[in-house]
């Protein structure tokens, strides 16, 4: 059997042109014409890759490596071997990044899963959609009427898109996601599975039972925005649930209706945020965050894993715990815990029952 190559080499790049990508200069001697043919992780990459490193836990791995280039930190640049030419970088992962991405470029956003261009046989594009030239279409994707993609999107095998539903241009839709009663922007990806404009949660409650409130507000997803896999975003209720530019959401999270998500946002997998919430920009929330409605975490703020969000947070805090508090009195609180816990055990000697 072979070995498929799911993201093949694009190109090759010279030490001198990997330079130039990175913004990181050769050192003096390298020897620029030397070509490198891939990248890898320090323990596995040879002398024709290139490798990076930014994390104490992985000297040892730098110090044993075998990559022909490697972008490092000035901290850790004393511990690359003498067979390996370092890029020193004070953001080594960020200049690996850029590398990478002329490398694999098909591996930046989902692509046609049938390899096709243009609307492919099997495709179901309803005859009042409007696409610009060079959109694909894969088979068994559907798109309904009134629905406007633009040049160089990709809707791949079984997505769904809604009647009157705006997708911008060069945009990914991956398998098997849905969207309806939304309004995306330019350069979106939306990972398979995703879930896009559903009903909000709403309900008028009594004790007679509880009456389904129509959601008919919509979902505005801004430019460059992106959206992993299986995450759920409702639409809003009477007004739009809102995602910012350059916001990042993770693998199965969930935006409840008339939320509103800043620019540049990232939200780590499994997050949980209540309707009409507001996220203001560059707010990080760490795995598995739970926030309640109707609540605004300020601007640069960010929440540990794992917590839960009851109540306002200041802009550029730094919160964590359940409930979430300030950080720092998280920390103490833990902190005089563990030492309760301790003195206790030795009171009683030690021993359980």
């Amino acid at each position: 059997m072979s070995e498929p190559q799911f993201f093949p080499l694009a190109t090759s790049l010279d030490f001198g042109e990997v330079a130039a990508v990175s913004g990181v200069p050769l050192p003096e001697g390298a020897d620029s014409a030397r070509r490198v043919t891939g990248a890898a992780a320090l323990e596995h990459a040879g002398p024709n890759d290139l490798a990076y490193m930014d994390n104490a836990k992985y000297v040892d791995a730098l110090a044993a490596t075998a990559a022909g280039l490697c972008l490092v930190s000035p901290r850790f640049a004393g511990r690359v071997p003498a067979g390996t030419t370092a890029l020193v970088s004070p953001a080594p992962y960020h200049a690996f990044a850029r590398v990478l991405a002329r490398f694999f470029p098909t591996a930046l956003k989902p692509g046609s899963v049938f390899g096709s261009q243009g609307v492919a046989p099997g495709a179901f594009v309803h005859a009042t959609a409007r696409l610009e030239d060079n959109v694909t279409v894969d088979p068994g994707a559907v798109v309904g009427p009134g629905a406007e993609i633009g040049s160089g999107t990709v809707i791949a095998s079984h997505a769904v898109i809604g009647p009157q539903v705006r997708i911008g241009r060069d945009c990914a839709i991956g398998s098997g996601s849905t969207i309806q009663s939304a309004l995306i922007g330019n350069r979106v990806i939306i990972h398979p599975g995703v879930r896009i404009g559903q009903d909000g949660f709403g309900f008028a409650m009594s004790p007679k039972g509880h009456m389904k409130v129509p959601q008919i507000g919509r979902v505005i997803i801004q430019d460059d925005v992106e959206i992993g896999a299986n995450s759920c975003i409702d639409r809003g209720a009477s007004r739009d649930t809102v995602i910012g530019e350059g916001t990042k959401i993770d693998n199965l999270v969930q935006i409840g209706h008339n939320c509103v998500i800043g620019r540049h946002c990232v939200i780590v997998s499994q997050v949980g945020i209540a309707g009409s919430s507001t996220l203001e920009d560059f707010v990080v929330l760490g795995g598995q965050v739970g926030l309640a409605g109707h609540l605004t975490v300020g601007m640069g703020a960010q929440v540990a894993a794992q917590s839960g969000v009851a109540g306002d947070i200041p802009r550029g805090a730094r919160y964590g715990g359940y409930p979430a508090q300030p950080a720092m009195n998280w920390a103490r609180e833990s902190a005089m815990l563990k030492m309760l816990v301790a003195k206790r055990g030795k009171g009683s000697g030690g021993s359980e029952s």
